[in-house]
C-alpha cells in the first residue's frame, strides 16, 4: 500500500478479477499510520467491494522499545510489539472516524483484537473523554468527533482466534467481541510443526471456552462463510 493509487487497483484486481475473499493490510505502511488521508481511497474501495480486510501487525526489530536504544531487545518487538501495533492501528481507525465515513467497512483484527479487550475499562469510561496533551496536536475530547460511544467502534471490528493457545486471553477476546464477530484462525503454519501445534491448541481452547455450541459453530464456520462470501 506504499502507493495508494496502485493499492486501490490491486484491491479491485484481487477481489473482482481473482475472486479473493478479502485482502490483507498491515498495521502501518513503512511506519505511516493507516488513517493518513492518502489511504482513505483504499479503505473506501474495500468497503465498496463488500469484502473484509485482514489487519495484520507489522513491527521490525529496528523499532526500539526505548528512545535510548537503536533496536528492540529480547524479541520484544514481536512478543509484545506486534499486539501493540494491532491495537494502535485499531485506535487510529476508530478516532479518525473511519467507521463513520465508511459504515460498511469490515476489518478483521488478528489475535482477537490484541490488547483491546484488556483495555475495555479505559475505552468505555475514560478514553473518549480525554483531550490532547500535546501543543502540536491540540483538540478537544476525542468523543466529540464521533457519532457513537468510543467502545462501540472497537466492537465494530471482527476478530480471529489466533491466540497461540492462551485460554484467559481467548475468553477475554470472546467476551469483548462476542461470538458473532469472532472467527477461527490459528496462525498456521508458523510453529515448530508447520501449524499443527497452533491448530491443536486453538481448537482445544475454543472447545473449552464459556460459550454455547451455537457460538462455537459460528466461530468455526458460520461467521467466516458469511463475511467472506462463501455461502
Amino acid at each position: 500500500m506504499n502507493n495508494p493509487d496502485e493499492a486501490v487497483i490491486e484491491v479491485e484486481r484481487a477481489i473482482v478479477e481473482l475472486g479473493a475473499c478479502g485482502v490483507q493490510i498491515h498495521s502501518n505502511v513503512d511506519g505511516k499510520a493507516l488513517d493518513a488521508p492518502e489511504y482513505f481511497p483504499v479503505f473506501e474501495r474495500i468497503s465498496q467491494l463488500g469484502r473484509p480486510a485482514f489487519l495484520h501487525p507489522a513491527r521490525p526489530m529496528q523499532h526500539a522499545d526505548y528512545l535510548a536504544e537503536d533496536v528492540s531487545m529480547y524479541e520484544i518487538f514481536w512478543g509484545l510489539g506486534w499486539a501493540y501495533e494491532t491495537s494502535a492501528a485499531m485506535a487510529r481507525i476508530v478516532f479518525s472516524g473511519l467507521f463513520d465515513k465508511l459504515p460498511d467497512l469490515k476489518l478483521i483484527a488478528h489475535h482477537w483484537g490484541a490488547y483491546i479487550p484488556h483495555a475495555e475499562g479505559r475505552l468505555a469510561k475514560h478514553w473518549g473523554a480525554r483531550a490532547s496533551q500535546s501543543a502540536d496536536h491540540a483538540y478537544g475530547p476525542l468523543q466529540d468527533n464521533l457519532k457513537h460511544p468510543v467502545i462501540d467502534y472497537f466492537k465494530m471490528f471482527y476478530a480471529d482466534t489466533a491466540m497461540f493457545g492462551a485460554q484467559a486471553a481467548s475468553q477475554a477476546g470472546l467476551d469483548f467481541f462476542g461470538a458473532k464477530s469472532s472467527m477461527f484462525a490459528s496462525d498456521c503454519p508458523f510453529d515448530a510443526e508447520g501449524g499443527r501445534i497452533f491448530m491443536r491448541d486453538t481448537i482445544a481452547v475454543i472447545d473449552s471456552l464459556r460459550c454455547s455450541d451455537a457460538d462455537r459453530e459460528a466461530m468455526y464456520s458460520t461467521n467466516a462463510r458469511a463475511l467472506l462470501g462463501l455461502n
